[in-house]
């Protein structure tokens, strides 16, 4: 049955989504259709390193995804390892399946293995995504953090250095901290996991591709079992009239 999903990048730049979507072309089931886009470019970050412009995309995340529904879409897919705005997203979307890098790659990763690591760019990403393990309920398969001490646009200006640094922090979390699984915190990150994981000898989960994956997986439920997200507690939607009132869902310019 086919199987339409949102790769929504959510920066104010397209630089990557061309790549994005030669990677999902590749190892998307062929049912499947993907769509990638981003925001309107020199109206916003081209990049989410701080908390603080990762809550200034938040309205544009949400409000894309409600469009993406009213599209027609089966999934959306929130393309950022902090996976902003997830439980606000699933509030809105009606019956259209939401997932996230890392909440994606950590259910992949525990699945596979005893104990993983986070390969990250900086250090200062560390918190935010060390809350987000723990509240998905992982923490006690956290092996650790590797910071690479490169930015998100860093990852994809010398390949061979970048992937010499995972190398490098992968190797000390698998024989220093117990790792048998190596997650890639940052969806720019991509075009590495394939080699590494050969060199490694323990999978490594890509950040952009578990959550494609995984949205199928989702998506595959609702279509054959109508399972998806619970609207009795937490993924609740907001009363329809109030949301009409308040005006929430402006249109959003996006590059598709």
């Amino acid at each position: 049955m086919k199987k339409k999903i949102i790769f929504i990048n959510p920066l104010h730049t397209d630089i990557y989504d061309e790549e994005f979507r030669t990677q999902f072309e590749r190892y998307k089931s062929p049912e499947t259709i993907v769509d990638v886009i981003s925001f309107a470019p020199g109206e916003g970050p081209t990049h989410l390193e701080y908390n603080c412009y990762e809550a200034m995309v938040i309205p544009e995340i949400i409000r894309t995804v409600k469009k993406a529904e009213e599209e027609g879409y089966d999934a959306a897919i929130i393309g950022c390892f902090y996976d902003p705005a997830i439980r606000a997203c699933r509030e809105v979307s009606e019956k259209m399946v939401i997932t996230a890098p890392a909440e994606a790659a950590l259910h992949v990763a525990t699945t596979l293995g005893e104990n993983f690591s986070i390969i990250v760019g900086q250090q200062k990403w560390i918190p935010e995504m060390k809350e987000n393990v723990h509240k998905y309920g992982f923490g006690s398969k956290l092996a650790s953090f590797k910071s690479l001490e490169l930015g998100v646009h860093d990852f994809q200006k010398d390949h061979e250095e970048t992937k010499r640094r995972i190398r490098t922090a992968a190797l000390e979390a698998i024989n220093e901290d117990g790792a048998d699984v190596i997650v890639l915190g940052c969806t720019a990150e991509f075009g590495f996991f394939d080699v590494l994981q050969k060199e490694l000898g323990v999978p490594v989960i890509d950040a952009s591709l578990s959550p494609l994956k995984y949205a199928e997986f989702l998506v595959e439920l609702k279509q054959n079992m109508d399972w998806t997200h619970s609207k009795k507690v937490g993924y609740q939607s907001p009363p329809a009239k109030e949301v009409e009132s308040f005006n929430l869902f402006k249109s959003t310019t996006m590059n598709k």
